[in-house]
């Protein structure tokens, strides 16, 4: 994990008026460049390589105890060779906490199925959910990548909300079949049921070096001290990858973990 894949603040200044002076990221919005590049899809290599980078930045954010609570393509940033991406707008950020908080903070195509009601509520009402929100629009961001669609692309915010509430969730059809357990663990329905990023960024590396290969742009995403080759086997994350406490992972959610960890082995 690394502060670096988030976008560098530099300054303030109060006069004439307060400004924030961070970092010029000349590549723009990752949405944009999905749309500019759209109906094709980015390279594979490549849409793997941004979504470590995003995971590796969530990574480092949920470490020091931080909720995103707004992750999506329009606030990931791009340098200007489109190969390092940064995280970017934490207008919505706030401590992960054992308290309540604000429903339907977000964008509502990203946002997790906790963060909604299916029963009308009072305009400021608070409930619990943690910082599994942000892998669950961790997971949108990653089926954009690897689509190059926008999810739920039609329907109006309710309708997304309504979709999203019920268990639906975008198709899998033209996923790689070595993303797809990610990608199902990730927009589980029980936030319990997510990996946290520690094992999404795992699992992606693998998966760049495995499936596609060495990484030849991007080399500072792997400026980590993750465990490579044999000593993944051997980590807490062959455990599982649902559950950051290893002992407590054996009691937890076994099935799920089964079928995130066959297709985890079977990459290595």
């Amino acid at each position: 994990m690394s502060s670096k894949l988030l976008k560098q603040f530099i300054g303030a200044s109060m006069e004439p008026t307060l400004m924030l002076v961070t970092e010029l990221m000349r590549g723009g919005t990752l949405q944009k460049f999905l749309w500019s590049t759209r109906p094709q899809c980015p390279d594979l290599k490549l849409s793997l390589s941004f979504a470590l980078g995003i995971s590796r930045a969530m990574e480092y954010l949920h470490a020091i105890g931080i909720i995103h609570r707004d992750l999506k393509p329009s606030n990931l940033l791009l340098t200007e060779d489109k190969t390092i991406i940064k995280l970017a707008d934490f207008g919505l950020a706030r401590e992960d906490a054992e308290a309540e908080m604000t429903t339907e903070a977000g964008t509502y195509r990203w946002m997790a199925p906790e963060m909604f009601s299916m029963d009308p509520i009072r305009i400021g009402v608070k409930k619990y959910y943690n910082h599994k929100v942000d892998v669950y629009s961790f997971s949108m961001i990653l089926w954009e990548l690897l689509t190059n669609s926008t999810p739920f692309k039609g329907r109006s915010n309710i309708m997304v909300a309504y979709a999203t509430a019920t268990k639906m969730r975008p198709s899998m059809d033209n996923i790689p079949s070595e993303i797809e357990p990610l990608l199902s663990s990730c927009w589980a329905e029980d936030p319990a049921e997510r990996p946290e990023f520690e094992q999404i960024s795992d699992f992606l590396a693998n998966i760049l070096r495995n499936v596609c290969g060495s990484l030849t742009s991007s080399p500072n995403l792997f400026e980590t001290e993750h465990p490579t080759g044999n000593e993944l086997v051997n980590s807490p994350v062959t455990n599982c990858l649902m559950d950051k406490d290893a002992e407590n992972s054996k009691k937890k959610h076994r099935s799920s973990c089964c079928c995130f960890m066959s297709a985890y082995d079977n990459s290595l």
